[in-house]
């Protein structure tokens, strides 16, 4: 979300209808009512709307065609509704408008957190210390959520009972295949190996669904986690979904975005993929984790179904981001390399 851009023509909102929702909806809105779109998120388009007073943030579905149960932009504002009064640090959320009517497709409007976003993993420019710090704060920030009683927070019909991974698996999948424009072998061969070797699940917390460095916001001048972000994959399910996703940062080359793979240790303050491990386990109560191949290949063959996603609405034209043909040059990458974690994990 690094900086905003000029809104597009297909991008475009009705002010009219949105200010009218917002006085109707929003407590202490007042207009005029400004917008621009930001750069980043190639899933749910997301805009700042500026008035004489404060901030908001919009995000909404796409325009046009998309696949089913993707860009859940009620989910996130659900989740977002239960975990505020908490104190976990998300968004302040102020409405859900699910009329298609009034800017032509459903959308939510919540707080603008003003802090840092940390793009690059590796904290260029960062002393070790500080680096050590920021990565603690999201350790640490992950294990609260997963402590959090999802009940409490009215969130406890919000997944569905039994094996997460064999939910999230069979659900991949068939996105895969609504959005598959040609065959590669890597993932014909995940679909049918990931099935067939399921990791018992043991907990169930609420699982963001893509927790990484740049979707949370940090406190301006501090290693404080003060907003976590885009939450349209969150549901419950087997925390260590998140746990392992947030751990393939240490098995990605460095990249300019989350990737940390040779960067670990006192030189730089990034803590090793072990020093996470036991940090999260003595926060979350765990005596260790299991094999994470596994899980590797499975991250990563979700996000091959992803990325795949949003080939598809390339093809089709609903694409919100100019940064979406460079992501899906990866597409291959990702499902060789997905594979290669299967086959250390046996297979």
């Amino acid at each position: 979300m690094v900086g905003t851009i000029e809104v597009g023509d297909k991008d475009r909102l009705d002010l009219d209808t949105l200010g009218a929702w917002m006085t109707a909806n929003v407590p202490g809105y007042a207009g005029p009512l400004t917008y621009a779109k930001f750069a980043g998120g190639q899933s749910n388009p997301t805009y700042r709307l500026d008035t004489p007073e404060r901030a908001y943030v919009l995000r909404r579905k796409p325009f046009g065609p998309i696949l089913p149960s993707a860009h859940a932009v009620d989910r996130e504002y659900r989740v977002i509704a239960g975990l505020h009064p908490t104190g976990f640090p998300v968004p302040r959320p102020y409405g859900l408008c699910e009329d298609a009517a009034v800017i032509g497709s459903a959308f939510y409007v919540m707080e603008m957190v003003e802090g840092r976003t940390i793009w690059d993993g590796a904290m260029p420019g960062a002393t070790p210390p500080e680096r050590a710090s920021h990565y603690e704060a999201m350790v640490d920030t992950l294990a609260a959520l997963h402590n959090t009683d999802y009940a409490a927070a009215g969130l406890g019909e919000y997944g569905k009972p039994g094996n997460y991974f064999e939910r999230q698996v069979g659900r991949w999948t068939k996105q895969y295949r609504a959005a598959e424009t040609e065959h590669m072998d890597s993932v014909e061969r995940l679909i049918e190996w990931l099935p067939r070797t399921l990791p018992e699940q043991t907990r169930t917390s609420i699982v963001h669904g893509d927790y990484r460095i740049d979707n949370m916001i940090f406190a301006p001048s501090e290693p404080k986690v003060i907003a976590v972000l885009d939450w349209e994959l969150s549901t419950l399910g087997d925390p260590l979904a998140d746990f392992s996703y947030l751990l393939m940062s240490w098995v990605t080359e460095p990249e300019g975005r989350s990737g940390v793979l040779g960067m670990t240790g006192p030189e730089t303050g990034i803590p090793t993929i072990e020093q996470v491990v036991d940090r999260y386990c003595a926060a979350t109560g765990r005596d260790g984790v299991p094999d994470l191949n596994w899980y590797f290949a499975y991250n990563l063959f979700r996000l091959t179904g992803i990325v795949q996603g949003i080939k598809k609405r390339i093809i089709d034209g609903t694409a919100s981001s100019a940064q979406a043909e460079k992501t899906v040059a990866k597409i291959h990458g990702l499902a060789d390399a997905a594979w290669g974690f299967a086959v250390k994990a046996g297979a």
